[in-house]
């Protein structure tokens, strides 16, 4: 990079002169293996500027180059699971010069997305989804004849678990469409991955008996004559258990997708053959890739947990330097340390997690906890479900789950919780905007997908003293509960908070002229909004604590004591807080012709800075004051406060 913090050519001569990933394909191996220097290259002096995924780009970097050799992926379909693993693919698809934009606001995305590349197909940002667009594809290609076409699903192995993996399975198996299906093998999703599945690739990846010992013994086996009942069943059974014992990938051999490997991942030239083989096979086939998450940079290789999206770091002679980050603990890590004190008071409390630990910042509840603690892997759906069993049982489960991961338990919530009005909690964690991550991470939908459920609470702390406060009183609830938090610092609030109770409200501070009612986290930009307009307005402020049950003593008290109300969320404003507190103005059949409700566009919210997309959705201070005062206006308001007239709780 260049002092400005722009790449150069003549720092990364092979990268800078891809217009596309065509040229690729003419490339010796010593160039291949020159440009995969590049692209780790550029992926550390990214990390000195900004947090980003590294440890998983790095693996995949051989890998991503040999897929482009074989392949015209303008034409032919790639799908890349889950989409944090974007990046080599982004720097040799003609973004190379862009690069340093990714993860800024109006810059690339961290993820796959289609409006940047015709290299991109589906804006992944979720797992296990891989294989199913990519069997969808090219049956779709076939009804619209365009057979020519390759397909290819790349999925890593703590990805592999999930239901809808297997139910892609089994379609891809039955339609028996032709299908390359690389299944990136690192022993790792975020943390390492857990469940039998991970047993099996472990022995699929210790069998010696590799791709081509394997297709030898095959041929000979398909060569032992059949004899008469009986010796022709025991001949048949004992082919069967050596074809077992010796080839490997029999539990995809019998849903009929043909196994080949495991391979060296890092091996370009052994990429290379073995893909253009997999790429003229008919039929679906999986190829079995093992690769080193972090692979290029010892630390990542290492500690591929932390270096999954580790803050910006400097690297001095190999060893990173990581900048200190100011600021207040995170909300997240007052939900492990509430997690951690219910767990130490009841041991009927369980925790359980879908491969987000270190997310989650887990690690100490699950060294400290063992058996209270549950990570099922990336299986949220059976999550929520194992969930209501444990609750069945007399156990008080909390489900750890980003509040963007939890919708893909959206009917296990419906189905197996709800309609039993069984007492799990649900931690939502990253509710709201999670900045550079992008549309595929924000949790902008919770409010709506959990407040619609009958016998469903739905509260947010607002600040760090009611994260552990909101927990303990849902684990005292004897229904479903959801708690809401974003991923940003949590503000403590120096005065006493009022305790804890179901449906209730609290008045931070009072004013005459317009009421902030906020729910969750924006209380505190809100009363920053109030002191902007201190000498303007008299803003009382409200922590709404509760979606469902709202406060109505509160809808109501505000509506009529107020000339102005504005509700303030980090959701969308369709379906969210703002809808509700309406929804209950209308039910008490209150005017609500002054209530303007303040949250999320009905469009995606762009990745970002987190402050600079809260003040373009209308959140930041700054832009709730201009609200109220846009508000009071209408309201036919138009004297001057000083800010004597404001108390503070």
């Amino acid at each position: 990079m260049n002092k400005d913090g722009q790449l150069t050519e003549a720092y990364h001569p092979h990268l800078a002169d891809l217009v596309d990933a065509s040229a690729l394909k003419d490339f010796s191996n010593d160039q291949l293996e020159a440009t995969a220097g590049e692209i780790r290259d550029v992926l550390c002096n990214l990390l000195a500027t900004r947090t980003a995924h590294f440890a998983s780009n790095l693996g995949v970097v051989e890998l991503c180059l040999a897929l482009h050799c074989e392949f015209d992926f303008r034409t032919d379909r790639l799908i890349w699971d889950t989409g944090h693993q974007i990046y080599p693919h982004k720097l040799v698809t003609g973004r190379y010069h862009e690069f340093p934009s990714i993860r800024t606001q109006g810059g690339l995305m961290g993820y796959p997305n289609p409006s940047e590349s015709e290299y991109d197909l589906f804006m992944t940002g979720h797992a296990g989804c891989s294989v199913s667009t990519a069997v969808g594809l090219r049956s779709g290609d076939i009804l619209v004849g365009q057979e020519k076409r390759r397909t290819v699903a790349v999925i890593g192995d703590g990805a592999f678990p999930s239901g809808i993996v297997f139910e892609a399975l089994n379609n891809a198996g039955e339609l028996e469409d032709d299908l390359t299906i690389v299944l990136n093998d690192n022993k790792m999703s975020i943390c390492p991955r857990v469940g039998s599945v991970a047993g099996y690739l472990d022995r699929l990846r210790g069998n010696p008996y590799y791709t081509g010992l394997k297709s030898e013994i095959g041929k000979l086996l398909e060569q032992i004559p059949m004899l008469g009942d009986p010796a022709e069943r025991f001949l048949a059974q004992m082919k069967e258990g050596v074809k077992a014992g010796l080839l490997g990938g029999m539990l995809f051999e019998e849903l009929n997708i043909r196994y080949i490997g495991p391979i060296d991942g890092h091996d370009i030239p052994l990429l290379r053959k073995y893909l253009a083989m997999v790429r003229e096979m008919k039929g679906p086939v999986l190829l079995h890739v093992v690769t080193e998450k972090g692979h290029g940079y010892k630390p990542a290789a290492a500690d591929p947990v932390y270096f999954h999206t580790p803050p910006a770091f400097e690297d001095r002679d190999g060893k990173p330097i990581a900048r200190k980050s100011d600021g207040l603990p995170a909300f997240t890590n007052h939900a492990r340390d509430s997690i951690s004190a219910a767990l130490a008071d009841n041991e009927k409390v369980s925790v359980i997690t879908a491969a987000m630990c270190q997310g989650n910042k887990l690690e100490p509840v699950r060294e400290k906890f063992p058996k209270q603690f549950f990570d099922v892997g990336i299986c949220e759906s059976h999550a929520v479900a194992f969930a209501a069993g444990q609750c069945k049982s007399g156990a008080r489960p909390i489900v750890d789950i980003y509040s963007t991961f939890l919708q893909r338990s959206y009917d296990q919530i419906f189905q197996e919780v709800c309609l039993q009005d069984l007492p799990v909690v649900f931690m939502m964690d990253r509710a709201g905007l999670t900045g550079p991550d992008g549309p595929t991470h924000h949790g902008v939908y919770d409010i709506g997908y959990m407040r619609m459920f009958p016998n469903m609470v739905v509260m947010a702390p607002a600040y760090a003293q009611e994260v552990e406060m909101m927990l303990s009183a849902a684990l005292q609830h004897d229904h479903p509960c959801g708690i809401r938090y974003p991923k940003a610092s949590a503000m403590q609030l120096e005065n006493i908070p009022a305790p804890i109770e179901i449906g209730k409200s609290e008045v931070i501070r009072e004013g005459d002229d317009g009421t902030i009612v906020a729910f969750g986290a924006t209380l505190e930009n809100a009363l920053a909004a109030a002191d902007l307009l201190a000498e303007e307005l008299s803003i009382r402020v409200i922590n709404a604590r509760f979606a469902k049950p709202i406060d109505l003593d509160m809808v109501r008290d505000s509506i009529q004591s107020s000339r102005f109300v504005l509700t303030v969320e980090e959701h969308t404003k369709v379906g969210g807080f703002g809808s509700a507190f309406i929804e209950a103005a209308v039910s008490e059949r209150l005017d609500t012709r002054s209530v303007y409700t303040v949250g999320l566009p009905d469009s995606f919210v762009e990745h970002g800075d987190r402050n600079d997309l809260l003040h373009q959705c209308g959140l930041s201070p700054q832009a709730l004051a201009d609200q109220c005062r846009q508000a009071a206006k209408e309201a036919g308001i138009d004297r001057s406060f000083s800010s004597s007239s404001v108390t503070t709780k």
